[in-house]
């Protein structure tokens, strides 16, 4: 079963009489169970196109489905319970973080919301998660400038998962953090995925996503130049764009 299909998406901007087309006509199918990687140079249109994908920016053209129906009724996106079903973890944590409320607020008060549960239950469900993050019953006393940028991220992936979603759209979700963060981030992510969640991952660190996912598209000046499974994208790719791509991956060789 696809969770997730994009068809003939595109998305305009209008900026001083101009006209900037960030995504063209591309379509885009996430599996149930499966990780698909969106790869691209900055610019490339690939955080709009998660926007997308998240309902928070309308496309021009073209639509998406969510299991089947579309997530898109008029003006209004993922209305009723499928505003649980796919959340989106930003670059910066700061996007979806209260900078005024403590970590731990942030989280149980979308456990109480979207579960429906009391306060107490909620700040037991909250500490539960952000321990599975890796942030401690201290750490999450505190506010999130008072954190470092690995633990804002894992507080950010907490607060999407109180939400108890069925997909994770993580946009450029390590390039902010340092080495170690990253690994602690993506062997959370490995953990996620096992008990199924569903990730869309956006980077332009390949290396992130040669690690995670098993699909992959390539985007490059707003459209999919290329794109199949992990294996074939990262030891035979088709198009130039790809290949100049991959090929700047230290230590890795392309079949010849």
């Amino acid at each position: 079963m696809n969770l997730l299909e994009a068809f003939n998406v595109s998305v305009t901007f209008k900026s001083f009489g101009y006209e900037v087309q960030a995504v063209k006509d591309v379509n885009f199918v996430l599996p149930q169970g499966s990780v698909v990687g969106v790869v691209g140079e900055s610019g490339s249109g690939k955080s709009t196109f998660a926007r997308v994908l998240s309902g928070i920016q309308l496309p021009t053209a073209g639509h998406v489905n969510y299991m089947g129906e579309a997530i898109q009724d008029g003006k209004n996106v993922y209305k009723g319970e499928l505003r649980k079903a796919v959340q989106m973890v930003f670059q910066d944590p700061y996007s979806s973080l209260n900078p005024r409320m403590r970590i731990i607020n942030a989280v149980s008060e979308a456990v109480k919301i979207h579960q429906q549960v009391g306060k107490e239950e909620s700040i037991d469900i909250a500490r539960k998660l952000l321990a599975r993050m890796g942030i401690s019953g201290i750490d999450a006393q505190k506010y999130p400038s008072s954190l470092s940028g690995g633990q804002r991220q894992r507080a950010s992936v907490a607060r999407a998962l109180s939400v108890q979603p069925k997909v994770l759209v993580a946009d450029e979700p390590t390039s902010a953090i340092d080495q170690s963060a990253q690994s602690q981030l993506l062997e959370l992510f490995n953990e996620l995925i096992k008990d199924g969640l569903s990730i869309v991952l956006v980077s332009h660190d390949l290396g992130v996503i040669r690690y995670l996912a098993d699909n992959v598209y390539v985007m490059q000046n707003g459209s999919f130049v290329e794109n199949g499974s992990a294996s074939d994208i990262f030891q035979n790719p088709s198009n130039e764009y790809t290949r100049k791509l991959i090929s700047s991956i230290p230590g890795h060789k392309l079949n010849s």
